[in-house]
């Protein structure tokens, strides 16, 4: 009796071993904004139903597209910003309008500079 239980107690800590793993796994495939820089829409279309559908075509939904845009750009540049995934972001780089897509870089000031403008 002794033998069911033990093989019953490897197989539950086999499974415990794979859960852990894959969730280690995913952790290595979050999620991180990019600027995503596309080729300027024709006269005379929403360049946000644009940009969206570039997205869409990319994430396979338009409910995934509308979570992972962050913010769109259309004054100045053609473009976005999402929140993608490492296979997301190789997914719309295949895409034909997108020019580009490059990782969020925030920037600060140092204290020093900081101080300096203060006093």
């Amino acid at each position: 009796m002794t033998r069911p239980c033990a093989f019953l107690l490897a197989i539950l800590l086999a499974a415990v071993a794979m859960a852990e793993a894959t969730a280690a796994g995913r952790g290595k495939h979050h999620a991180s904004v990019y600027i995503v820089m596309v080729k300027p829409p024709a006269s005379g279309v929403n360049c946000e139903k644009y940009q969206m559908g570039i997205l869409t075509a990319a994430l396979g939904s338009e409910e995934r597209a509308k979570e992972a845009l962050i913010y769109s750009y259309k004054t100045v540049a053609s473009g976005f910003a999402a929140k993608l995934t490492p296979a997301q972001l190789a997914a719309l780089r295949k895409h034909p309008d997108v020019v580009q897509a490059l990782p969020e870089v925030k920037y600060s000031l140092q204290d020093n500079y900081i101080n300096n403008i203060n006093n």
